[in-house]
């Protein structure tokens, strides 16, 4: 049976005052399973408070829109917090603990793509809450509470009781509840900010590309997965390529729109669409994706998973055409020398991305 791999949006898994949270549902984007990838997004409206939490599954967090802080504890290490924005990519083990708030009238909106085949459920996160109605702490017994914690049995109950929220709860503005400010030197290492990085490639009319990986956020390493943020301008055109080291790439449209064609096994064309914003899809393992933007261009977020991908390119300077010998390629296309040297001629200083014809 073919895997359908039309371009989705998430669905609601919860919401309330503070904001919402949604998930791409593998019963709908079968490649999550099949890949064994998780994708959601956190909204946080204003004075809205994410619940620390840890989950089943690494991730790579990218803040799509607004400003908030984040607060991150790695196993057996102090609490980072950090001030972040659009465009921050933050890398996220195993074992992490985080939570996240928003103080600015502008929501705040992460989304977190990551690996989830060690996760209880394949394609899909699963969070722990240390808080709330659902917290870890309220399926435990007053008497375990108690000796864990070393408290009363009253201040076991307010501890496990008070907070009544689940998962995203609203701040009071007269609340005396004063919320740690982020410290500038907690971001080393932890985060970086795909828009204003150093562009790892580009191209004059064409596009551009920031690529994450070990070296600009060695936790990607720990995480297992590298990440880039993709611009190309209107009418412009992606590379066809693959990932030639059996990764899948899971790619979110930040902004824009275009058209999008994948190819797969025997030369059969699995999909044919246009994507837009907030949509979400996943190119199979040595399968061929190219993309051609719209009038006013597309970007997009992509995790890929290995920590320091490769890509072999199928049009342009640096791709695999260039490296075969004019006989081998007169031979495989069953073409002239003529043909084969008009062919060979084409695309001799593009790379990459392809600005529209002029």
């Amino acid at each position: 049976m073919e895997i359908d791999l039309t371009p989705k949006l998430p669905q609601m898994v919860c919401g309330g005052d503070g904001g919402s949270y949604h998930a791409w549902c593998p019963s709908e984007l079968p490649m999550l399973r099949e890949g064994n990838i998780g994708a959601a997004k956190l909204a946080l409206e204003k004075n809205g408070f994410a619940l620390p939490r840890y989950s089943d599954s690494a991730k790579v967090a990218y803040v799509l829109q607004g400003c908030g802080v984040a607060g991150i504890v790695l196993p057996e290490k102090e609490e980072k917090v950090l001030a972040i924005k659009k465009g921050d990519a933050i890398a996220l083990p195993f074992g992490v603990v985080t939570w996240w708030y928003n103080k600015e009238d502008t929501d705040l909106v992460v989304l977190f793509l990551g690996d989830t085949s060690k996760a209880h459920k394949a394609g899909t996160f699963t969070d722990f809450f240390l808080t709330g109605s659902n917290g870890i702490f309220t399926g435990f017994s007053t008497e375990f509470v108690c000796r864990a914690w070393d408290v009363d049995e009253e201040t076991a109950k307010a501890l496990v009781t008070k907070q009544s929220g689940t998962g995203i709860v609203k701040l009071d503005d007269g609340s005396s509840i004063k919320m740690p400010e982020p410290k500038k030197e907690h971001r080393d290492g932890m985060a970086l900010n795909c828009e204003e990085a150093p562009l790892d490639v580009d191209i004059k009319g064409g596009g551009c590309v920031v690529v994450l990986n070990t070296k600009n956020l060695p936790l990607v390493g720990e995480v297992g997965l590298g990440a880039d943020l993709v611009r190309i301008y209107g009418k412009s055109m992606c590379s066809p390529g693959f990932s030639c080291d059996s990764a899948l790439q899971v790619t979110y449209i930040v902004k824009g729109s275009g058209r999008v064609q994948v190819v797969g096994v025997d030369g059969k064309r699995k999909l044919e669409t246009t994507v837009k914003a907030g949509n979400l899809f996943i190119v199979p393992r040595f399968f061929v994706v190219s993309k051609i933007a719209d009038d006013t261009g597309m970007e997009w977020f992509s995790i890929i998973t290995t920590p320091n991908p490769i890509f072999t390119h199928l049009a342009g300077r640096t791709s695999v055409w260039k490296a075969l010998s004019p006989e081998v390629l007169q031979a495989a296309f069953n073409v002239t020398p003529e043909i084969e040297n008009k062919f060979r001629s084409k695309r001799t200083s593009d790379a990459i991305f392809f600005a529209p014809p002029s």
